[in-house]
């Protein structure tokens, strides 16, 4: 007779993944493990989490979301995004941040990404203009993510419990929406990047990738935290953080990575490992 499968338990798992993070260490997949993990399960992690990052004195500052590179779900094996939380411990201005350091994330890779800052909540089913109209501003910037499994292999419901596997996200110089709302939404889902290593260049993306446009994303997000009775709706003031442009690059000590845009009035922008 086959042994019987583990009883899900919301807390052992989001302490398994606050003592990993923390660590800096990493351990097998839930969902590998007896009993496995649902995505309905781990986004009841994800609020525990949440609970966890505020009651050590965390402020949350917005959400990130995962896997809205079509590209990236051939290699991870998923076919929709998935979300998680920032906070003000890992979310940073671009232009103050130093150089990151390699030992303070668990097999850090780049993803360079637009973000956007929401003045009011957008609803399910918007038209891209009116979630243009809750968007304050836009910017380019950099998510590091990290995998506390081995060897980035993973399935969604262990990344959304691994903290969505967010690291830290540098914010470049922000761009205000009102003035050219028309532009924007034409830009967002045409523009190009290319993201460079040391000067080499390392990736090609562009905002079509995402979803086909970083403002899909945002519609994405709406529509899932809709139907979640664990966490909470966006909410005016929130940073959005919409998914890699490019596929995740590994990052190693002493590399300078840059990110250069085309066909969209955002900054180039850059940042160094030791």
């Amino acid at each position: 007779m086959a042994a019987p499968a583990e009883a899900f338990d919301a807390k052992t798992v989001a302490d398994e993944v606050g003592a990993a993070l923390a660590g800096h260490y990493q351990i097998p997949t839930f969902s590998g493990r007896p009993g496995g993990l649902t995505l309905a399960q781990a986004y009841r992690v994800t609020a525990l989490l949440r609970s966890a990052f505020e009651a050590r004195g965390e402020t949350i500052t917005g959400r990130k979301i995962g896997f809205t590179n079509r590209e990236m779900w051939k290699v991870y094996g998923v076919q929709s995004p998935i979300w998680g939380h920032i906070t003000d411990r890992t979310t940073h201005e671009l232009a103050s941040a130093q150089a990151l350091r390699i030992e303070d994330f668990v097999a850090p890779r780049i993803e360079p990404e637009i973000i956007f800052g929401l003045k009011v909540a957008p609803s399910p089913g918007m038209s891209e203009a009116a979630l243009l109209d809750c968007i304050d501003w836009v910017a380019f910037g950099f998510e590091i993510v990290q995998s506390i499994y081995p060897g980035w292999k993973f399935a969604a419901p262990d990344a959304v419990a691994a903290h969505c596997v967010h690291g830290a996200l540098l914010i470049g110089a922000r761009h205000a929406i009102a003035p050219r709302k028309t532009e924007w939404q034409r830009e967002l889902a045409s523009f190009t990047v290319e993201l460079y290593c040391n000067g080499t260049l390392s990736q090609g993306g562009s905002g079509a990738l995402v979803l086909d446009s970083p403002l899909l994303a945002l519609r994405s997000l709406v529509e899932m935290l809709a139907k979640d009775s664990h966490n909470s709706a966006l909410r005016a003031g929130e940073i959005i953080s919409t998914g890699t442009l490019t596929l995740a690059m590994p990052v190693g000590a002493g590399e300078s990575w840059t990110a250069k845009v085309a066909g969209i009035p955002l900054e180039d922008i850059a940042l160094g490992f030791e």
